[in-house]
């Protein structure tokens, strides 16, 4: 009887701590942005000035975690593991939730059903950048100087938006170069101003400040109307190829079965962030439209970019592999 009484007066005393845990409010601990591209890219730098008024508003730090490489599988891949608890979050972009998988007959993870969608975050800028040292001034001596010239230009890549980018535009323009990819814009920036490759499309983010020193040039923007960055700097359609239809976006994910009641306190605290003047602010000078959605209305989008980006890669000759 005292050895049962002892361990009834231990179980007791136990109680209390378990209910402080349980009853902990949500963030107790810091949150996890996961980013598919290095530190330094626009997708790392979107998710940093969102963390950062997310942190101020709950009270916790959130940190972002950058996992690059596999066009974004990676990331996706740890994310799809991770607990739906509310602490591991993915800002995902067309590269891992749409191009990545399109671009394999077996993915790693299934974008509808391995993700709890939170909120639609916004549209990525992108020019077409090229060593300002080359002698081509304009997107046309681009398209006459590779036809005369087959292969002998180096593209870069740092994300998959990049990949579909160029092989939508030399299929419509009928032009043929040489790839190189990277694990990230940064690096392939670095790399077209030291020569070794010669064009990239890519974000302000990385290449603005370089076209405004004049080692870069712009030769033309993914937009459907001209960049107020850069207002000289002609659409795809104006330059003769009205065909181009790449979507750069970007959206925040939770791993599958997260708790309605965390999803729509995550979609709050962040489509909150995106309506502050500040975020606005920091978000325009990196020239990125934020839209925001219901976590349905991103789930819907999801699906129809997947879809969208398939028919691309099908449509200019990329097979899944």
């Amino acid at each position: 009887m005292k050895r049962l009484f002892l361990c009834a007066a231990a179980l007791l005393l136990a109680l209390p701590a378990a209910f402080d845990v349980r009853a902990q409010p949500y963030p107790a601990k810091p949150i996890r942005i996961v980013v598919p591209f290095p530190a330094g890219s626009a997708t790392d730098t979107v998710a940093r000035i969102l963390g950062q008024s997310v942190s101020a508003s709950v009270g916790q730090p959130v940190v972002v975690d950058n996992k690059a490489g596999a066009d974004g599988a990676i990331a996706g891949a740890e994310v799809v593991k991770s607990a739906p608890d509310g602490y591991t979050l993915f800002l995902a972009t067309n590269s891992p939730m749409a191009v990545a998988v399109a671009m394999k007959k077996q993915p790693a993870y299934d974008p509808l059903a391995d993700f709890t969608p939170i909120t639609d975050v916004g549209r990525y800028t992108f020019f077409l950048y090229i060593n300002a040292a080359t002698p081509i001034r304009t997107f046309k001596d681009l398209v006459a100087y590779a036809k005369a010239n087959p292969g002998k230009l180096n593209y870069a890549t740092g994300n998959t938006t990049g990949i579909v980018s160029f092989a939508q535009m030399n299929a419509l323009a009928g032009i043929e170069m040489t790839h190189v990819p990277y694990k990230g814009e940064p690096q392939a920036v670095t790399d077209i101003i030291g020569g070794r490759v010669q064009l990239l499309w890519a974000t302000p983010t990385t290449g603005l400040s370089h076209v405004k020193d004049g080692k870069l040039r712009a030769l033309a923007t993914n937009l459907k109307a001209r960049s107020s960055l850069l207002p000289d700097v002609p659409t795809m359609a104006e330059v003769g190829i009205p065909g181009y239809s790449v979507v750069s976006w970007a959206a925040l994910y939770a791993p599958a079965k997260l708790p309605r009641g965390l999803q729509m306190r995550l979609h709050k605290e962040f489509t909150d962030a995106m309506k502050r003047p500040d975020v606005i602010a920091q978000m325009d000078k990196q020239a990125f439209l934020m839209t925001g959605s219901t976590p349905e209305e991103l789930g819907a989008f999801t699906r129809a970019q997947l879809e969208a980006y398939r028919s691309i890669l099908k449509s200019v000759g990329i097979q899944p592999e």
